[in-house]
């Protein structure tokens, strides 16, 4: 299926691409909040609490010199970005066995079963975004022109999802305890990237092997709508060429296996 995809004209494939894609995205955000009395406030109160707490032990706690001031603005720019990758990468871990009667049934490509994933969350990213606003409004924050970086962040992210997504989506079909290591990883990778701080925080031993992380230029290019120092252009370089690999390795995972996918579930 996803061979004879990519073997058609242009226009028609991404024709035949957009209208499933974009029912299927309508429908995830209409049944996840048809039941939710706060409905979309419940896409912001995880990261504003998360960033409640980290601002109340790095600033009236311990009084590290971490970040840049206001430290909830910078801890915002890049805990909502997180949070849409953190939820679309576990959402993948279940996005061929949650809905496996359908997926079989359909001949919509595959694929989309995975980047609609990527998109639903997206929006809700995008939707959080006035939460910001709010924020740097409060605390008297200077919004710069390097804002309009922020749009190249959100197509990075989303390749990155897109990629990381068509090689999880269908390893965890055969392998059943991936989904329970990526929960562990996406733990790990919190920590590991410059949520909470800022590459330069780093140790110069750490750096390198930090921009390795495409989270780093990412978050480093939403932060400088208001911290405009804090891009790291090195860092969005070799993230850049992370997720390009990130990107053919996902498609190949995807192609060998959407068969052996199908028979399994």
């Amino acid at each position: 299926m996803t061979t004879e995809f990519f073997s058609r004209p242009l226009p028609s494939r991404f024709e035949r691409y957009r209208q499933p894609l974009w029912l299927l995205t309508k429908r995830d955000l209409r049944v996840r909040y048809s039941t939710s009395v706060l409905g979309y406030f419940w896409s912001i109160l995880d990261p504003l609490v998360m960033a409640a707490i980290y601002w109340f032990v790095f600033t009236q706690v311990f009084h590290r010199e971490v970040g840049e001031k206001p430290y909830i603005i910078f801890l915002l720019t890049a805990l909502l970005p997180w949070t849409w990758f953190t939820g679309t990468v576990s959402d993948c871990t279940r996005a061929f066995l949650r809905e496996s009667k359908l997926i079989r049934s359909t001949k919509i490509p595959r694929t989309i079963w995975v980047t609609r994933l990527v998109l639903s969350k997206g929006i809700e990213f995008l939707a959080s975004i006035p939460v910001i606003a709010l924020f740097a409004v409060a605390t008297g924050a200077p919004v710069h022109w390097e804002a309009v970086f922020s749009v190249l962040a959100v197509l990075l992210q989303a390749a990155l999802l897109v990629g990381i997504g068509l090689i999880v989506a269908p390893l965890v079909v055969f392998f059943r305890d991936l989904e329970r290591a990526v929960k562990l990883a996406l733990r790990f990778l919190f920590y590991a990237s410059p949520v909470i701080y800022n590459i330069s925080d780093l140790p110069k031993s750490l750096h390198l092997l930090a921009v390795f992380n495409p989270l780093a230029g990412i978050f480093s290019l939403y932060r400088g709508a208001f911290f405009p120092d804090q891009i790291d252009w090195f860092a969005v370089g070799v993230g850049t060429a992370v997720i390009a690999v990130l990107l053919v390795s996902g498609a190949i995972v995807f192609t060998r296996t959407e068969r052996a996918v199908l028979k399994e579930i």
